[in-house]
C-alpha cells in the first residue's frame, strides 16, 4: 500500500474521530424534582417569652430586658438599704437597666411580705410587690399558698440543690449566722454566749431585730437560743423558755433593734444576723464603736430566699431583677454587705471574688460550728413561736414594737 493511500486513510480516521468528539452528547437524565411537601410548611411562630421554668439564653435575655423596659418599673418590699448591701444593689439595677424601683415598706417582716401579695392580688399599682425576699421557711409556705410563680435564673445550676425549690418557685439568695451586736460605749463587759445574756448587768439591754410573731430574723433568734440552752432544733420551746427568763429578769427590751436604736442606747445589745451587724459597724464609723460577737455555743445559720409574686404587675422586670441578683455582679454586691451569697462556692472556685473584699470577711473558722436547720425544723419552729395560744404571746408575753 502506498504512503499516499495510508495518509488518506489516516486522515479519514482523524476526521471521523473529531466529528464524534464534536457530536452533541446524549442528554444526561435530569434530576427528579423534589417532591413537594404533603402539606404547606407552617409559618414559624414568634419566639415565646422565656417560660417560667426556663433560664433565658443570650437572645432571650435581650428580649427579657426589652420586655422589662417596656414595663418600666419594679416593686420591691422589705429591702432596707442597709440590709445585705441592698442600697447598692437597688441603685446598680436602676443604673444598668433604667427601671424605676418602688421600695415598699423596707422594714416589713417575711409574713408582711406574703400578706402584701394577698392584699394586692388585683392591684397593679406600686403597692403590689413583684418580688419578695423572705426567711427560708416562708418560701415553701408561699408556694403552698400559690402566692409565687416559678422561674429559674440562668445561673440555676450553681445554686446548691438543698437550697432551692426543684421547680423554681423559690431559691436561696444569701446566708449568715445569728450574732450579738453590741454598743461598746454602753456595754463594757461584752457577752460571749447565750447564757451571758441572763446576767443582771445586762438589765434593759437585750433586744431582737424584729417582732418574733412575724419577723423571720426574730424567729431565727428565738430558734437559735435553743442551741445555746441545751435544746435541739426540733423543738423551739427551749428558745421560748430562754426569752421568758430574759424577759422576767428585766433584761429583754421589747423594742425592735436597729442601727439607730443601738446608737441611741435604746437597745445596747441586738440579736441579729452577722452581716447586718457588721454592716452597721461600718456605717456607724465608730460612733458608737460596735463589736459583733458570734456566740461560743449555738451558732445558728440562716438562709433567705427570693421569689416572684404570682400576681406580679411587672413579671418581666421581676425576672430581670432575679437575673441581676444571681449574676456574678449581684452576688459580689451581696458579699460586700457581708452576706455569704448562695453561689459563694462557685464564685470562690472560679476565683472571681476580689481579694480586698475577701480580706474584709470574718475568718471562716467562725462559721465552722454553724448549724443550719432543715425546712421541717424551720417550719415547726415558726409554727410554735408565732402561735397565739402556745408561742411567744403565751410563753414570753412581751409586745415587741
Amino acid at each position: 500500500m502506498s504512503k499516499s493511500l495510508i495518509f488518506k486513510l489516516s486522515s479519514l480516521v482523524v476526521i471521523v474521530a473529531m466529528l464524534g468528539a464534536c457530536a452533541t452528547p446524549a442528554p444526561t437524565e435530569a434530576p427528579k424534582p423534589t417532591a413537594a411537601p404533603a402539606q404547606p410548611t407552617a409559618a414559624p411562630k414568634p419566639t415565646d417569652a422565656p417560660k417560667p421554668t426556663e433560664a433565658p439564653k443570650a437572645s432571650a435575655m435581650d428580649q427579657l430586658i426589652e420586655a422589662a423596659k417596656k414595663e418600666g418599673e419594679l416593686n420591691v418590699i422589705a429591702l432596707p438599704r442597709d440590709w445585705a448591701n441592698y442600697g447598692e444593689l437597688l441603685d446598680g439595677f436602676k443604673k444598668k437597666y433604667g427601671l424605676k424601683i418602688n421600695e415598699i415598706n423596707p422594714d416589713a417582716g417575711s409574713a408582711d411580705e406574703l400578706q402584701a401579695i394577698v392584699a394586692n392580688k388585683d392591684n397593679k399599682g406600686p403597692q403590689a410587690p413583684d418580688v419578695i425576699d423572705v426567711g427560708f421557711a416562708f418560701g415553701p409556705e408561699a408556694k403552698d399558698k400559690k402566692l409565687i410563680q416559678a422561674y429559674k435564673v440562668s445561673t440555676w445550676a450553681s445554686i446548691p440543690e438543698n437550697l432551692k425549690d426543684a421547680e423554681g418557685f423559690w431559691y436561696g439568695d444569701y446566708y449568715g449566722v445569728m450574732s450579738f451586736q453590741v454598743n461598746k460605749d454602753l456595754v463594757k463587759n461584752i457577752p460571749q454566749d447565750w447564757s451571758d445574756l441572763l446576767k443582771p448587768e445586762y438589765k434593759g439591754q437585750v433586744a431582737l431585730a424584729g417582732d418574733p410573731r412575724k419577723s423571720s430574723q426574730a424567729i431565727s433568734a428565738v430558734h437559735a437560743a435553743t442551741l445555746g440552752n441545751g435544746g435541739k432544733l426540733d423543738d423551739a420551746m427551749a428558745g421560748l423558755d430562754f426569752f421568758a427568763k430574759l424577759n422576767k429578769a428585766g433584761n429583754f427590751v421589747p423594742v425592735i433593734g436597729k442601727a439607730g436604736t443601738l446608737a441611741k442606747g435604746e437597745t445596747p445589745i441586738v440579736l441579729r444576723w452577722d452581716y447586718l451587724a457588721l454592716g452597721d459597724r461600718d456605717s456607724l464609723k465608730g460612733n458608737p464603736p460596735v463589736e459583733v460577737v458570734i456566740p461560743k455555743s449555738g451558732v445558728f445559720g440562716g438562709v433567705y430566699v427570693q421569689a416572684i409574686s404570682a400576681y406580679a404587675p411587672h413579671p418581666n422586670a421581676a425576672k430581670l431583677w432575679m437575673e441581676y441578683l444571681y449574676s456574678d455582679e449581684g452576688q459580689i454586691l451581696w458579699l460586700k454587705g457581708y452576706t455569704h451569697p448562695i453561689r459563694y462556692n462557685d464564685l470562690a472556685a472560679r476565683k472571681v471574688i476580689p481579694a480586698d473584699l475577701a480580706a474584709k470577711l470574718p475568718p471562716a473558722e467562725l462559721y465552722a460550728k454553724a448549724v443550719f436547720p432543715n425546712l421541717k425544723q424551720l417550719a415547726d419552729a415558726k409554727a410554735i413561736i408565732t402561735d397565739n395560744d402556745k408561742g411567744w404571746n403565751k410563753v414570753v408575753g412581751a409586745d415587741v414594737k
